[in-house]
This record gives structure tokens, C-alpha cells and sequence, in this order.
């Protein structure tokens, strides 16, 4: 509850840049809840009130808009960000990359890093603690396959259970998790006595907010969102980190990406803006402010 306090002395990012931006692209499609995989339920939308086609009928409907996030979205955001020049962290379901490994194949050309985000995207909530254990490990298993490498960090879909950090340190291979969002900054959290880095996300850079009421009616408040934020972060007298997180399925359509080019253009004329990738960021956390 107290953190780094009113007037924290002694941070700093490398080269003295005031902002660390670190975009995340987030990859789910085909990972989702459906009946066609054997769930007991189709995963909604998210744009509308209803919740679809109610099981044991497939729901073929909602499996297009996820689709459009694999087909098209995808790769409309990551022509933006090739065009930017910026470095990604891809969060993605492993049983998504796996369906598209052509995301798999950017990811390695341009040097993105990945931030696992379950083995598929489901609610940790929902499992036992062996559950979560054994779709952890298939989750690394995958990524290795696919990929070629495991996650270094870990972030849940919307919520970790009471159990998901204690499981990252006693796989221990994680470096991180970004399943909290308690500071601007990365911290030090707890679990079984031990503690362990996180490299904080946000729920309010974040094109989420499209699905909420009162939230982002329009791309036009997404971007002043994120400009202002920017802006405000860099005049602030404490060094800072910015994680905007866009999913292929929303911010790949044109009006959404839009936002997200005009977003890049204008972080690139702010003084003291310094893109990173997450991975880059907790190991320059770790080996500058160890525990």
C-alpha cells in the first residue's frame, strides 16, 4: 500500500529516458472457450450484451470475429508496428499460436518477445491448483514447439488465481509475471515467503475499454487516452513505464489501428520516450534494483 512513496530517489531507465513504452500485442484467437474444443460453453463476443449461441450448438457467429483477429487483424497491427520500427511483446495463448504459426514465424524474424499467456485462454480462477500446474507446463511445451523458446513472464486472462504466482516460482523458470497493476513502475511482490518481480500492466492503456460502459466509444478516445498519458508520464518528475496492450481482434480493425499508428507517431516526438521490450525491461529491474 505504500510502494515507492512521494518522492522515490535512485531510479532510473537506461540512458535516462524518463518513459519506457512497452506495447503489447495481444494474440488469443482460436484459444477461447467453445464447444467445438469440448467446452461446456462458447465464449461471448465481447461487444454486444447477449452472449451468443448457447451450447451444445456451435456458435460459428462469435468463431468469425476471433477469426478476423487471426486473418486480418494480426497483421494490420504488426504492419504498423514494423512500420514504427518498435519493439513487441507479443502476450499470446499458446494454443493460438500453434493454430497461426505464421505469428510464431514475426515474432522470431523481428525479435519480439513473448509474454505467456496460457496454454489457452481460459479463467485460472475456474481450475484446482494441480489444474493450472499441468495446463502451466503444457503452456511452456507448446510455446517451446512452436516458437522455440518458453515465456519468461506470465499474465492471465483478466485475473491470476490465488494460486498463479506461487506456480510461477515453483516451475522457476519465470523471471516475472504481469498479472498485477499496482504501480507505474515495476515492484517486488510476495508469494510463499519468497519474492518475485512484476512488471506491471494496465487495465487503462488498454483497448479493452471498448467493451465497457462508460468506456472508449470511439478510436479517437483510445488515442487521447494513451497521448495524454504519455504526456503526462513524461513531464512527471519520477521515471515511469507505459504498457498499452491492443488485441488483434478489436484494434486489428482499420478505424481502431488507426489509433494505434497515430498513438506511435506522436510517442516519437516526446522527449525521454524509450520503447522496450517487457523481457528487456525485467532484466534491467532485476539486475539494477535486486530484491
Amino acid at each position: 500500500m505504500v510502494g515507492y512513496g512521494r518522492a522515490p530517489e535512485g531510479l532510473a531507465w537506461p540512458d535516462g529516458a524518463r518513459v519506457v513504452v512497452n506495447v503489447v500485442l495481444v494474440y488469443e484467437e482460436g484459444s477461447e472457450y467453445s464447444v467445438r474444443w469440448g467446452d461446456d460453453r462458447n465464449d461471448g463476443w465481447g461487444e454486444y450484451a447477449d452472449a451468443g449461441v448457447e451450447p451444445p450448438a456451435l456458435d460459428p457467429g462469435t468463431e468469425s470475429h476471433y477469426e478476423y483477429g487471426s486473418r486480418a487483424g494480426v497483421w494490420r497491427l504488426a504492419r504498423i508496428f514494423d512500420d514504427a520500427q518498435i519493439p513487441v511483446t507479443v502476450s499470446a495463448a499458446a494454443v493460438a499460436l500453434e493454430l497461426n504459426p505464421g505469428v510464431a514465424d514475426w515474432m522470431r524474424e523481428h525479435d519480439h518477445d513473448l509474454l505467456g499467456h496460457g496454454w489457452r485462454w481460459i479463467e485460472p480462477w475456474q481450475l484446482s491448483r494441480d489444474e493450472e500446474r499441468e495446463q502451466l507446463h503444457r503452456a511452456i511445451e507448446t510455446f517451446e514447439r512452436v516458437l522455440g523458446e518458453r515465456p519468461l513472464g506470465w499474465n492471465c486472462r483478466s485475473w491470476p488465481s490465488e494460486h498463479t504466482r506461487g506456480l510461477l516460482i515453483e516451475e522457476g523458470g519465470f523471471l516475472y509475471d504481469s498479472d498485477g497493476s499496482a504501480d507505474d513502475l515495476p515492484y517486488y511482490a510476495r508469494a510463499g515467503g519468497l519474492p518475485f518481480l512484476v512488471v506491471p500492466y494496465s487495465k487503462t492503456y488498454n483497448d479493452s475499454r471498448y467493451l465497457m460502459n462508460p468506456g472508449f466509444a470511439s478510436p479517437r478516445d483510445f488515442l487521447d487516452t494513451l497521448t495524454m498519458g504519455i504526456d503526462e508520464l513524461a513531464r512527471d518528475e519520477r521515471p515511469s513505464m507505459m504498457t498499452v496492450a491492443v488485441h488483434a481482434r478489436w484494434s486489428g480493425q482499420a478505424a481502431r489501428a488507426a489509433a494505434m499508428r497515430a498513438f506511435l507517431e506522436h510517442a516519437a516526438t516526446v522527449e525521454g520516450v524509450r520503447f522496450m521490450r517487457r523481457i528487456d525491461v525485467a532484466r534491467w529491474w532485476l539486475a539494477t534494483y535486486p530484491q
